[in-house]
């Protein structure tokens, strides 16, 4: 994301990538005031309906935004509210929904910016693409992904010849030049710096001996995972030797944390989840670090009760407690969620 302006209570910012919808999707709060440029539906003609004519035209508005919305793979944020400020022939108070997508160019004003909300622009303006692959393969099948800021994307799936029972068990090798021939391409469409290449058993360390193409050698990393499927590459962005390749991933960073949260809850230790504990404690001042997820967030946005999570969001953020937006889209997130969407490890332990 590019940062145009920083002031006081305003943010004016460019969209560049998925990435960047899914960030501002987090930032964009209830109330505040969105405005750029847009595409509007006027009817243009008489009073008489059969006469009048209605176009989209482009113009600057601002809105009072009181929905946001973000699919992940629509490639748009729907910033949704009533027109506080737009030409005469957009009646105040009108309805309008921003349609934000890679190049638009916004302002957020708000009445308060939160450390975490500033941290999360800041961080999202200095954050370079993702640059890692990750391949979880057997003698079947094979999946590719690569690694973003809310998690991954899958980019393929491929399918090999099962070996007969006669031959030796080994994945075929066309299969292989397949896999390799897939990581290539997407190395070099994504400007790669790092792959993680997995499997059970010793098929990456077949793999690994018909690599012939020296640069796409020295970027892989070799893990181990119990099986073959789109589930195993959480279980690979888990193994330690994978941490030094993902260390300034976001997403293994959130997977660290709430892991540690779940530690810290089955030995009774310094941690609260579940949006009552969480709230006693952010409230006594005891929690250092608090946890919420994108899907909560979203959820309650949804159900217009999104009041006392901000209230909490703002009690946290004034008690210097870090608060990290979980993604929901990866493992460590899909856990959290578990457990009520929110949690907190606790400075000292607290008796509910």
């Amino acid at each position: 994301m590019k940062i145009l302006q920083f002031h006081k209570n305003l943010a004016k910012v460019v969209v560049e990538n998925l990435d960047d919808l899914w960030c501002l999707s987090n930032i964009i709060d209830n109330s505040d005031i969105v405005e750029g440029r847009t595409f509007r539906k006027i009817k243009i003609g008489g009073e008489d309906e059969r006469s009048q004519k209605v176009v989209k035209k482009p113009v600057f508005l601002k809105i009072g935004v009181e929905k946001v919305e973000f699919h992940r793979y629509s490639d748009v944020l729907r910033v949704s509210g009533k027109v506080v400020e737009g030409k005469e022939d957009i009646p105040k108070s009108s309805y309008h929904t921003f349609n934000v997508e890679q190049g638009s160019n916004i302002v957020i004003s708000k009445t308060e910016w939160l450390g975490y909300h500033r941290k999360r622009l800041n961080e999202s303006a200095k954050e370079k693409q993702p640059d890692t692959l990750v391949c979880v393969f057997d003698r079947e099948e094979a999946y590719i992904a690569i690694m973003k800021k809310y998690g991954f994307e899958l980019l393929v799936a491929l399918k090999g010849d099962v070996a007969k029972k006669s031959e030796s068990g080994q994945a075929g090798n066309n299969f292989y030049d397949t896999i390799i021939s897939s990581l290539n391409d997407y190395a070099q469409r994504y400007s790669v710096q790092h792959i993680i290449l997995a499997s059970p058993a010793f098929w990456k360390d077949e793999l690994f001996k018909r690599l012939k193409d020296k640069d796409l050698k020295e970027k892989i990393v070799v893990a181990t995972c119990s099986s073959c499927d789109k589930t195993a590459i959480n279980e690979v962005l888990k193994r330690p030797e994978v941490l030094t390749v993902l260390q300034k991933d976001r997403i293994s960073s959130e997977m660290r944390l709430v892991e540690e949260l779940l530690s810290e809850i089955s030995k009774d230790g310094v941690a609260a989840y579940g949006m009552d504990d969480t709230e006693t404690a952010v409230n006594a001042g005891s929690a250092r670090v608090m946890l919420v997820t994108d899907n909560l967030i979203h959820k309650k946005r949804q159900e217009d009760d999104f009041k006392r999570l901000n209230n909490l969001m703002k009690i946290a953020d004034k008690r210097e407690a870090e608060i990290h937006i979980i993604s929901s889209e990866h493992d460590g997130g899909k856990k959290l969620d578990g457990l009520g969407g929110i949690g907190a490890l606790l400075r000292y332990k607290m008796n509910y």
